[in-house]
């Protein structure tokens, strides 16, 4: 069952060759089973995900079902699930049990999707690798001792693993596209506004942004169907209409130009991971595609804007974590200041640290217009060179990561592991969707091939994934030890 596609499933669902609630305790098994090795989950729902299952018989029995209804998923644990602790990975949230439910996970409850359970993520989403969680690092199921990317590295981990089907997960400068790349897995982060931030604990505001991982391109597409959509909750949900991402899956490619730009080829990419990703632009001309070489000039000027602008956000967003009305709470204060110093101090982690010192010092006064301002214009550059590039091609491809997956405390200088992200952070300070797909192995370690839309591609970019996968089987590989049925036989 766990090496099915969610259409497969879907169908065996509704002909009654197993039940939802018999599906659901398969994957918990596997997660029962397995991930002690991988620390991919902080909450196991078991309780709650057969009560939901059980609901998705009923459901599927009365004929009321929908496309996903009794398939079960994890949910990265940023988003508010009512009734069930969401820590962000956090000491500082280690206590607090969500009252609501986010928008993405409202909508997934009413598509009748099962929750196994909470994912394990980077500390407030902070980090590239998920080293820097409250809870302990997860390990990428291709090699243990390695990382499996951040923030999301828990839900791609549970996704390649395949403790469950699909999961959700959020990216602010690369968490969603990094962990599937390293991980062999398909993952996609839509145009900023396409999803509701709604109950999504928040980093940086103006860069977040919910997606999903699957095993493949239709998976995600069924997905994304489901989560995307204008939501009066968030004054920065787009009212753009929504269209049938799966309709167009299967689209010519013929004509379909690609941009390939040189900054993305240059010194700093492993030789196997521009391999990898070079043989897959090669499969896209035998599919239609025509190449071109395009250029972003302002690459290298993404990475400092961008570690002013979301360290700055998450300034302001985490200063109301101080311990009075939720979250973690120090012993015995001598005086209010005390309390905020000693409660923010012990709940934080490192990498939080330093990231809120740094936005509190370029939003201070005299400091602002040196650091924040000029990060915002050099935001408005970046954002032009895509504008550019899209009047000559339809979507831009290159590497997701310059690097196959470090091992665990490989990279412990921080200036290393932002300059990681160097592929991906353009992209959301340009509100850009763009995914990874799995295009191969480096190092016997998974690489993806990233694909950039324009504004609200997503269903072309869906299609652009869906046509390779439908020529290779990358996406269809599962890391050894985690290929038998539940219980490892």
């Amino acid at each position: 069952m766990h090496t099915k596609s969610l259409s497969e499933l879907a169908a065996d669902l509704k002909s009654g060759a197993y039940s939802s609630v018999e599906l659901t305790q398969h994957f918990l098994d596997r997660i029962n089973h397995y991930d002690a090795a991988l620390n991919s989950f902080i909450t196991v729902m078991d309780e709650q995900a057969l009560q939901m299952a059980n609901a998705a018989d009923e459901q599927i029995a009365a004929g009321n079902a929908g496309a996903l209804t009794g398939i079960p998923l994890a949910h990265k644990d940023i988003f508010c699930t009512d009734g069930v602790r969401t820590s962000a990975g956090s000491k500082m949230l280690d206590n607090f049990i969500a009252p609501y439910n986010a928008t993405v996970v409202e909508k997934l409850n009413v598509a009748g999707m099962p929750i196994l359970g909470k994912t394990n993520m980077d500390e407030f989403a902070m980090g590239s690798s998920n080293e820097s969680s409250f809870y302990g690092v997860v390990k990428n199921p291709w090699d243990l001792e390695r990382v499996p990317g951040g923030s999301s590295g828990g839900s791609a981990t549970a996704i390649a693993a395949r403790l469950a089907p699909v999961a959700t997960g959020t990216d602010t400068g690369g968490s969603i596209r990094q962990p599937a790349s390293l991980t062999g897995i398909t993952g996609i982060k839509p145009t900023y506004g396409r999803v509701s931030r709604f109950g999504m604990i928040a980093y940086a505001s103006s860069l977040d942004q919910g997606g999903v991982f699957g095993t493949s391109a239709e998976d995600c597409a069924l997905m994304l169907g489901t989560i995307s959509g204008f939501d009066e909750k968030d004054s920065t949900s787009s009212e753009q209409a929504v269209p049938d991402f799966s309709a167009t899956l299967n689209d010519s490619l013929q004509g379909l130009k690609i941009g390939l730009p040189k900054e993305y080829f240059g010194e700093g990419l492993d030789a196997g991971v521009a391999k990898a990703v070079e043989t897959a632009i090669e499969e896209y001309k035998k599919l239609g595609a025509e190449i071109i070489e395009i250029s972003l000039p302002n690459t290298q000027l993404a990475i400092p804007a961008y570690y002013v602008i979301a360290p700055a956000e998450c300034s302001s967003n985490l200063s109301r974590l101080d311990g009075v009305r939720y979250g973690y709470r120090c012993k015995n204060p001598k005086d209010l200041t005390d309390h905020y110093m000693r409660s923010r101090g012990e709940a934080f982690g490192t990498e939080v640290k330093r990231r809120i010192m740094v936005g509190t010092y370029a939003l201070s006064a005299g400091y602002y217009d040196a650091y924040y301002l000029k990060a915002q214009k050099i935001r408005r550059l970046v954002s032009d060179d895509f504008k550019k590039a899209f009047d000559k091609v339809d979507v831009i491809m290159g590497p997701v990561a310059p690097k196959t997956a470090l091992k665990i405390g490989e990279q412990s200088d921080p200036i290393s592991m932002y300059l990681s992200d160097i592929y991906t952070i353009a992209v959301n300070l340009a509100g850009l969707p763009g995914m990874s797909l799995p295009v191969g192995t480096a190092n016997n370690l998974p690489v993806g091939l990233q694909i950039i839309g324009n504004y609200f591609a997503e269903a072309k970019m869906l299609n652009i994934a869906h046509q390779y996968q439908q020529v290779s089987d990358h996406h269809q590989q599962v890391p050894t030890a985690f290929d038998a049925a539940k219980g490892g036989e």
